[in-house]
């Protein structure tokens, strides 16, 4: 019998196998995670690719979206849990770094699709990031949208993005429908909007 490794949940654990097939699934995991990895935003940025050609969707397996809040840029706090219980509108997470040259060429066209979509709260929040500079690089940006900085790391840490940009489709009852690790355009996000929340 031989042993291979398998990615569970996140974690490597050693998998029986008898037949090369039974590598296919966890080969096709280990390929698509480095795909996405390498088609989202690092400090060491590569040349941006076209809009729209590294947005990888992960459903959002209906788990509970963590709760968080962050002081936007503008002054006031925005909380999920207080969101979703007084405001009652779906949320539109968008997690971004002043680095990142994806995240920036997708903020026109979220800002688009937040004017478009007053029914969806949007948010964006950086991370792995250094408060001055996401601070300036909001007000270069001047997005309509809520913007804030992730202070103590919370929404990294519950988030868990496997790059930048990284969006998060949250229903009016705080779960979570769908993850997407690169950008997004304007055209793709009303189509997700229509599709979650109709």
């Amino acid at each position: 019998m031989q042993v291979t490794n398998s990615l569970t949940r996140g974690r490597l654990t050693a998998m029986p196998t008898s037949s090369p097939a039974r590598l296919r699934g966890p080969l096709a995991v280990v390929f698509v995670s480095a795909a996405l990895v390498a088609a989202s935003c690092t400090q060491q940025d590569a040349p941006l690719p076209e809009l729209g050609e590294v947005a990888q969707a992960i459903p959002g397996g209906g788990e509970p979206a963590p709760d968080f809040s962050v002081v936007t840029f503008d002054g006031p706090t925005f909380s999920l849990s207080n969101h979703l219980a007084e405001d009652g509108r779906p949320v539109f997470l968008n997690l971004w770094a002043s680095w990142c040259a994806p995240c920036r060429a997708e903020m026109p066209d979220i800002d688009e699709a937040a004017t478009n979509h007053p029914e969806v709260a949007f948010i964006g929040v950086a991370v792995s990031d250094v408060a001055d500079k996401s601070r300036d690089f909001a007000d270069e940006i001047g997005v309509s949208y809520p913007l804030g900085f992730d202070e103590n790391d919370v929404v990294d840490d519950g988030y868990r993005p496997f790059g930048l940009p990284a969006t998060y489709f949250i229903s009016p009852d705080g779960v979570i429908v769908e993850r997407v690790f690169g950008p997004l355009t304007a055209d793709q996000i009303d189509d997700k909007l229509e599709l979650h929340f109709g």
